[in-house]
């Protein structure tokens, strides 16, 4: 098993079945969603882990080193995915990314928790992760939860994508007035998955590049469908 990135965890209750790996966006830490996890009201105790992105410079920031999923070479978010021209997207970072969490996801089940309940959860450069890595995992998932991000490498995704993955529970959510990844960008990504055959829970709200309180109460209740369902 290859060596975990460094990460930070808690469980929200004794004994507990189901586990959800959060991914922090770009510049950012694992501790930036521990509160989000800590406000989840889930009928199931759970297993939280919060990885830290390796620190390396990004082409975006004046090549500033950083917490970062990948590098970002292009201010222009309409190249992010785009599916006829990917040179601006960093195809080996999202794929070491992909990698790295990976490992974690199979520490999980070493540990006793199937991959059913296993969540891969991510925001922004995160999120682009979590649909990057959940989307070809053979066995599947829980679920993923993409919020206020994209889909990344869009060009490969359905000679690579399983049918596990593309069955996945998918929960996505973006901000109206998002100046970071756009709103379009999102509903292009939405459209992206749904052709691809995924079946898509839609949410959007009246707020910027962030996480909001109605945001969290329709994560609250996804998840526990779903954790009731598998139980």
């Amino acid at each position: 098993m290859s060596t975990l990135l460094r990460h930070i965890a808690f469980d929200s209750g004794h004994n507990p079945r189901y586990s959800m790996i959060w991914l922090h966006g770009l510049g950012a830490s694992g501790d930036d969603f521990v509160p989000v996890a800590e406000a989840l009201q889930l009928p199931q105790a759970v297993r939280h882990i919060f990885p830290h992105a390796p620190q390396i410079p990004v082409t975006l920031n004046g090549g500033f080193v950083m917490p970062a999923w990948y590098d970002i070479p292009n201010a222009d978010a309409s190249s992010w995915n785009r599916t006829d021209d990917t040179s601006m997207q960093d195809a080996t970072g999202i794929r070491a990314s992909q990698q790295a969490i990976d490992a974690f996801i199979e520490r999980e089940v070493a540990r006793g928790i199937p991959a059913t309940n296993v969540f891969l959860a991510g925001f922004s450069q995160g999120g682009a992760i979590a649909l990057q890595c959940g989307l070809r995992r053979r066995a599947g998932l829980g679920g993923i939860l993409a919020l206020s991000t994209y889909l990344p490498l869009a060009d490969t995704l359905q000679a690579e994508a399983s049918q596990a993955g593309l069955h996945t529970p998918l929960f996505m959510a973006h901000g109206r007035q998002d100046p970071v990844v756009p709103y379009v960008l999102g509903t292009h990504s939405l459209k992206l998955l749904q052709d691809a055959g995924c079946v898509v829970d839609w949410h959007e709200y009246d707020m910027p590049h962030s996480v909001c309180m109605e945001e969290i109460d329709d994560i609250s209740g996804w998840l526990g469908q779903r954790m009731t369902v598998a139980a």
